[in-house]
């Protein structure tokens, strides 16, 4: 003790540890609200003290949640499409026949945590592939007038990235307004990076959540991860596709990855130019205002529906709590398509309940994931869903990264969203809400389509794998909050 005292410099460090980790426990107790990761923080800050406020000042923080408040503001919580907003979700039951009016229960809860009303007038057209969604997507590039938006998680540096980069330029060249935003991770998976041919294109482009800084960038997890492209504000792309060679199936053939992408027109338009706009001023500060952005946008179909935007900036995930509305809601049917299975317990345990009350629930993911961590851990919530009554289907080569949700024929879902803690918890996202039952019958087709060449995962399969894979696939599980 006497040694203590007589070193000053051993007093200050041991005081300063100490003053640190009250600060980082009293985070911990104020905000984290999941009982079990608070615990684990507080364990391991009274614990190990230095390297326990190190690593939950590196990891625990959220720091990007701290700095999206800022965008927070910037989500106004009612669309600017002039069309017919219909904040009520009574009106469900008017776009609905009178046996699915029930319907309106999810658009009350998602209500509780949308940016945006819901909104009639709208027509969506699904492309099967990039082979489809590439040519109209590069038309609506080539007869822009105004203003063109593109955010994308992946475009590379490739041979259909060049098309793209090709259409932007005769756009930006002719004086359309033109800005490009690449997320700062998903960026990098081209070297070089699409950045420098638009920039030398003269093409606006920055990337989203990018620093070469290393403590301005420390989480890889939180991506921009939604896909988008309005023209003229008029009409809008979104869904999984991400701009790359391998999504040209007739090319890439089983090496290539199948998606779904759709073309929305109507009022529902503005709340994805509002969301890109936001986005845009959360990474450079400007503003894209006036009706070259947005403009009075007239009806162009009869579909109600809503963009829900999602991301670590709010308290509860939208897209979390939108999957939960719905799975509560169904009385018949759950159809789910996604490339990756891995829901949080509660997501789980709902569709668990679901199919113990007799809803019919399928689930379509591809026999081979594109990372093998994820294959191997995906393999509880497959053996949970099973048991619970749920059937699993596996799809065959190419890899299927089609996220696609319908209940009861007449909901659907479509967007970036994945069913993993990703999507859930991490990333930022943009899906899309519809009720419409005719709507609802071409995204069941469409998985329809994938149920016709798949094979049916059965319980015995996964009880019969040997002793080291049921190890392999539980360790890889001890990862699923981080996959």
């Amino acid at each position: 003790m006497d040694g203590v005292l007589q070193d000053p410099w051993a007093l200050l460090t041991g005081a300063a540890i100490f003053l640190a980790a009250a600060y980082a426990l009293g985070h911990v107790l104020v905000k984290k609200r999941d009982s079990r990761g608070a615990v684990a923080w507080a364990g391991l800050i009274l614990f190990v003290p230095a390297l326990g406020v190190a690593l939950y000042y590196i990891f625990g923080v959220n720091r990007v949640a701290r700095r999206a408040g800022k965008l927070t503001g910037l989500r106004p919580t009612g669309a600017s499409g002039h069309g017919d907003e219909v904040g009520d979700a009574r009106a469900v039951r008017a776009a609905l026949p009178q046996e699915q009016g029930y319907l309106e229960h999810i658009a009350r809860r998602v209500d509780v945590l949308a940016t945006r009303p819901l909104v009639s007038g709208n027509r969506v057209e699904a492309f099967d592939s990039g082979d489809a969604a590439y040519p109209a997507m590069l038309s609506a590039i080539d007869r822009a007038e105004r203003t063109l938006a593109l955010s994308s998680y992946i475009f590379r540096n490739d041979g259909i990235g060049g098309r793209f980069v090709d259409a932007l330029e005769r756009a930006q060249d002719r004086g359309v307004e033109v800005r490009v935003l690449v997320d700062g991770v998903g960026g990098f998976l081209s070297r070089p990076t699409v950045a420098r041919p638009l920039r030398r294109a003269g093409v606006p482009v920055e990337r989203f959540l990018y620093s070469l800084v290393p403590w301005r960038m420390p989480y890889l997890n939180l991506r921009n991860h939604a896909k988008l492209l309005i023209a003229d504000g008029r009409v809008a792309f979104t869904g999984g596709i991400n701009i790359k060679d391998a999504c040209l199936l007739e090319r890439a053939g089983e090496a290539g990855v199948a998606d779904v992408h759709f073309r929305l027109s109507g009022p529902v338009v503005a709340q994805a130019a509002e969301r890109f706009a936001a986005d845009w001023r959360f990474t450079t500060g400007e503003a894209l205002t006036g009706d070259g952005w947005f403009p009075e946008l007239p009806p162009d179909g009869e579909m109600l529906g809503r963009g829900v935007e999602s991301g670590p900036d709010f308290d509860e995930n939208p897209l979390r709590w939108t999957l939960l509305s719905a799975i509560a809601t169904a009385r018949r049917s759950i159809r789910i398509v996604t490339p990756y299975f891995l829901p949080d317990e509660t997501v789980l345990s709902a569709l668990r309940i679901a199919a113990a009350g007799g809803v019919s629930i399928d689930i379509v993911t591809p026999e081979r994931l594109d990372h093998r961590l994820l294959q191997w851990a995906g393999r509880t919530e497959q053996e949970v869903a099973l048991d619970s009554g749920c059937r699993v289907w596996l799809t065959p080569a190419p890899f299927d990264h089609a996220k696609l949700m319908t209940v009861d024929g007449a909901w659907s879902l479509i967007g970036s969203g994945n069913w993993d803690m990703r999507s859930l918890r991490l990333n930022f996202e943009y899906v899309c809400e519809w009720y419409d039952e005719g709507f609802a019958r071409s995204v069941d087709g469409l998985i329809d389509a994938r149920l016709a060449k798949a094979r049916r995962l059965e319980a015995s399969e996964l009880a019969n794998r040997s002793l080291p894979v049921k190890l392999r696939d539980g360790a890889a599980h001890l990862l699923q909050p981080y996959l």
